[in-house]
């Protein structure tokens, strides 16, 4: 088959590689029928993410019909249109069965080496770094597809692969952001970047409650998508002071809910964007932490601040203090795709007014 593999920083190939093949009877054999680019993936190219191997296959946003099962695979069967989330969980274990499958205990076979790390292992991830289990990813033709009866979701005539593709892991990721915030009727949420995970989490803090949601990019063109298409006001940080306007759009409070949907190679100006290039280009820091440092200096007193965006490691000036002070609650991690495919699914017609155009 063909297959999009990783051979090193700024170095993708799209080359023959092997078939895969059922080695579990929980498996199952998807053909990609459609796959996605991820922000994790341009964190992958750019290399700054350990534990890649030459020739992997990346991507973990992807759908398309099952073509072979394994004997004690039950819940789909040859021929059914699927969509997979990125992480692959056991469905049994302590964590999966508290509905947090990113946190599977049971998927990741190099889960040593990540406890020497962050003290602690979360699930394998399709098409990711050996770190989270190496697994050959969905940007390919063909894809072997762990304990497919937990993950992969049937999925009915009438939604389309494109409609479905976003299942995998963008409108899941957007809602979970949302619903971190804990938004109450009334809210104002400010959301930082307005890529595909920031343009669902606009629409999911609107169906969440919020009165207003304001939105900060650089890209003139996601700006205005965030405007035209998810209502939200706009906010071009290259052009203002983003923690100074939120301030003055609130009243002098700040947002009641901030929305990092950034990440690790957040862009930025001033002496602590420079300082934070600097230092992750000479490996001091792994991660670019911007759009985090805004959010907790504009989130408001008692606020929430929820990260969807993915950071790999270890950053500085991060206001620590400004955040204990204003008695922030932070929530972020993995997107528990699990939990929110079928209700996204079944919620019909909340998925098509949150589907960008």
């Amino acid at each position: 088959m063909k297959a999009v593999c990783w051979y090193g920083a700024g170095d993708l190939r799209v080359e023959r590689a092997p078939d895969p093949e059922i080695l579990n009877p929980h498996d199952a054999i998807v053909r990609v029928t459609r796959a996605a680019i991820c922000g994790s993936d341009l964190h992958l190219f750019g290399g700054f993410i350990p534990m890649m191997k030459s020739g992997d296959i990346l991507g973990h946003e992807f759908m398309g019909e099952v073509v072979e099962v394994g004997a004690a695979t039950t819940a789909v069967k040859r021929g059914d249109r699927v969509v997979v989330p990125f992480a692959i969980a056991c469905g049994q274990c302590f964590f999966c069965q508290r509905e947090l499958p990113s946190l599977c205990d049971n998927t990741n076979p190099n889960a040593g080496t990540l406890e020497k790390l962050y003290g602690a292992s979360g699930s394998g991830v399709f098409g990711s770094s050996h770190l989270y289990g190496g697994d050959a990813g969905g940007q390919a033709e063909y894809v072997r597809v762990p304990f497919a009866d937990v993950g992969a979701l049937k999925i009915p005539e009438g939604v389309d692969d494109e409609q479905a593709l976003f299942l995998s892991d963008i409108l899941p990721t957007g809602y979970m952001a949302a619903e971190n915030c804990t938004i109450r009727s009334g809210d104002v949420v400010a959301v930082w970047g307005c890529g595909p995970v920031g343009q669902f989490a606009i629409r999911s803090a609107y169906m969440l409650g919020a009165e207003r949601v304001i939105a900060i990019d650089r890209f003139p063109e996601r700006l205005h998508m965030a405007e035209t298409h998810g209502k939200a006001e706009v906010l071009n940080d290259e052009d203002l002071d983003a923690v100074e306007e939120l301030r003055d759009r609130t009243g002098g409070r700040g947002p009641d809910a901030c929305i990092d949907a950034v990440g690790m190679e957040a862009h930025g100006t001033g002496v602590a964007a420079l300082y934070d290039r600097a230092k992750q280009a000479v490996r001091l820091e792994t991660d670019r932490p911007t759009a985090l440092r805004e959010a907790l200096h504009a989130c408001r007193k008692g606020g929430t601040v929820s990260i969807p965006g993915v950071y790999g490691g270890y950053v500085d000036t991060l206001p620590l203090g400004a955040a204990f002070a204003k008695g922030l609650t932070i929530r972020m991690g993995q997107t528990h795709v699990h939990r929110y495919m079928r209700p996204l699914l079944n919620a019909s017609s909340a998925a098509r007014s949150i589907r960008p155009s």
